[in-house]
């Protein structure tokens, strides 16, 4: 079948290098087999978007390549380091080097967006000036177009802002990987847009590497160099959004016609 899954480490950009490499992995909870031998890479400067089904197992693997959750089989390699090798001193710097954008933005409700943006700076243990804080802080949030909410509590800030300074409060260790696990879930359209384009600023400024997880079409549309269909464990489909969605399998066009109707 064409372009579907039996070599889902094809289409290797040119001259490019694997920042993420994910060989026969398998994750289960207790009888329930989430994801099943999976392998993927991806390439320096990639945006990749996994797709899929509510339960497919898309949040689980983000969580698997940032260490939060451990495989059951299966080897997931990040810049070069096999997470399943690494002491806790050693995955905490590995995890500085990847932004995590949680569904819900994560952010303390009882701090101002600048105390915030501060607190990823302290947590990370290296050591900044006061002019240096001030400097990243300004920085990421004209990167996320929010320079005005410096001092405003997330209580006050929309939906849409939230994700915004979620993304900004991780840009500002400049990671080399972003993990988004669904960005534009919960949001309106107009909302969706403007962070579908901001993922791409970042990707283009920040030179990152991301892995989108999603089932919002028009986001894996506008964001994803390379789209996976992730079905029952297991990838099923992948290429551009044309070519993965040009099929007969009614796995994916039913996919594809519940999501646009």
């Amino acid at each position: 079948m064409e372009n579907a899954i039996s070599d889902p480490i094809a289409k290797k950009p040119v001259e490019t290098k694997a920042v993420i490499c994910i060989r026969g992995l398998y994750k289960s909870f207790e009888d329930n087999e989430v994801l099943k031998g999976i392998s993927l890479d991806v390439y320096d400067g990639e945006n990749v978007v996994i797709l899929g089904r509510s339960g497919s197992g898309k949040s689980v693997l983000i969580k698997l390549i940032a260490g939060l959750l451990m495989p059951d089989t299966g080897t997931v390699k990040v810049l070069g380091e096999d997470i399943t090798q690494l002491n806790k001193k050693q995955l905490k710097e590995l995890r500085q080097k990847i932004g995590f954008i949680f569904q819900g933005s994560a952010l303390y409700d009882s701090m101002t967006v600048r105390e915030n943006l501060e607190f990823s700076l302290i947590r990370s243990q290296k050591k900044f000036s006061e002019d240096q804080v001030a400097a990243a802080i300004e920085s990421v949030l004209d990167s996320v177009g929010l320079s005005q909410t410096i001092n405003q509590m997330p209580s006050k800030l929309s939906g849409g802002q939230k994700k915004r300074i979620g993304i900004a409060r991780t840009l500002i260790l400049q990671p080399e990987i972003m993990l988004y696990d669904e960005p534009t879930g919960g949001l309106d359209h107009v909302t969706c847009i403007e962070i579908n384009n901001l993922i791409n600023k970042v990707q283009k400024k920040y030179h990152t590497s991301s892995i989108i997880i999603t089932h919002d079409l028009t986001c894996a549309k506008s964001t994803g160099n390379r789209i996976l269909m992730l079905y029952d464990g297991k990838f099923i489909r992948q290429g551009s959004f044309e070519e993965v969605f040009n099929t007969n399998d009614e796995r994916i066009k039913s996919f594809f016609d519940y999501k646009f109707v």
